[in-house]
């Protein structure tokens, strides 16, 4: 039995490993100016929401021994827009109790601040409690088909917060915890995949969530979307801010 949890929870965590939304639409132009693109050698990895002009917020299973290169403003990742603005990740934080499961955030500390423009802008915590059936937005560059298909352009989806009861009833077995927040998509098969790793969940203009980990199949409500509550983790970020 510990076996086949052990083998099911690295399966759902590499499944995760740079999601992208499936069933969502093109982001208009500039409406996500928080959403960062993390690449590594020119391709995008993970995804990430500025919180303070040298500081990008993402997921610690994001982490990798290159240093990123943190894109903002970016609406498509192939296109030369005039509204990017590119910095070196010089520093990553991952939360110190991260397990390979658990407390799955990470702060990055940008080479200089970023310069805020309409294109570039920082996105603050959700305050106060995230109610079930909470209507919210997630964003990315992951994969749009759960099968390698990357988009041109920065996508979203919409998400619907599930309760944490029903959230492990339909994880069976997978530990879903307080600091944990679940959701999917208006129909089947909507939600991150692979490539939106470490993007924001954006409930009432705040960030909520931090892309954590998904099932075997991108976007099915059998196995909901599961992102880092980032309310559980405000006295921390704050502590890493202040000393740096």
């Amino acid at each position: 039995m510990a076996t086949s949890f052990v083998l099911l929870l690295l399966f759902v965590l590499n499944g995760a490993d740079g999601t992208h939304i499936v069933g969502g639409r093109d982001s208009v132009p500039q409406s996500r100016p928080y959403m960062a693109s993390l690449q590594v050698r020119g391709r995008h990895n993970c995804g990430g929401a500025l919180v303070r002009e040298d500081f990008v917020l993402t997921a610690a299973h994001c982490q990798i021994r290159t240093p990123y290169t943190v894109v903002l403003g970016a609406g498509s990742l192939t296109a030369n827009e005039p509204t990017k603005q590119e910095f070196s990740a010089v520093r990553s934080i991952p939360h110190p109790d991260y397990d390979g499961h658990a407390n799955d955030i990470m702060l990055l500390k940008l080479s200089s601040g970023a310069r805020l423009t309409e294109a570039v802008q920082l996105i603050p915590p959700k305050r106060g409690r995230l109610n079930a059936s909470s209507q919210c937005i997630t964003a990315g560059w992951g994969d749009v088909g759960d099968n390698g298909t990357v988009p041109s352009r920065l996508q979203e989806v919409n998400v619907t917060a599930l309760s944490q009861r029903t959230c492990r009833r339909r994880w069976r077995g997978v530990p879903i915890t307080r600091t944990m927040v679940c959701g999917t998509g208006a129909r089947v098969f909507q939600g991150f995949c692979s490539g939106d790793s470490g993007g924001p969940l954006v409930c009432d203009g705040a960030a909520a969530g931090v892309v954590s980990f998904s099932g075997r199949q991108c976007g099915n409500p059998r196995t909901p979307d599961v992102y880092t509550r980032i309310s559980s983790f405000r006295e921390w970020i704050s502590d890493v801010l202040r000393n740096n």
